[in-house]
């Protein structure tokens, strides 16, 4: 189902930054394992980063560390994903990904995107070196 909204992609040189938005106009956000995505053309979807909004640690997979941070604003229903330091690799379609429960993010399967029941249609990220 495709219910959750992102924005936020663009084009940009490596080393720059973006702010991806995902929100949603039927559901709030808070108490819910929410996670982000990304698909290179040829290549499999790949996790990013997860997190539990009602509270809780952050996952981010080894490419995302550092550079990647979760911003929750609960006022404005979205959930942020500020990316830094992007490089040519980060190119992709990143998605925005929701399920209910907590139990998700707390689990070693925070990264399959079986998972998760509620996505978006995506942003295009492009990184120029």
């Amino acid at each position: 189902q495709t219910q959750l909204v992102e924005s936020g992609g663009g084009s940009v040189q490596a080393g720059g930054s973006l702010r991806l938005s995902c929100t949603t106009s039927r559901y709030t956000i808070k108490g819910r394992c929410m996670a982000w995505f990304r698909q290179a053309p040829g290549k499999e979807r790949e996790a990013v980063a997860a997190i539990y909004t009602g509270g809780g640690g952050a996952r981010y997979a080894d490419s995302a560390k550092d550079r990647f941070t979760f911003y929750q604003d609960n006022n404005k229903n979205t959930l942020y994903l500020h990316m830094n330091n992007l490089k040519a690799e980060d190119t992709a379609m990143y998605y925005c990904a929701a399920i209910p429960w907590r139990d998700v993010c707390d689990s070693d399967y925070w990264g399959s995107p079986d998972k998760y029941n509620l996505w978006g249609q995506g942003t295009q990220v492009t990184v120029s070196s």
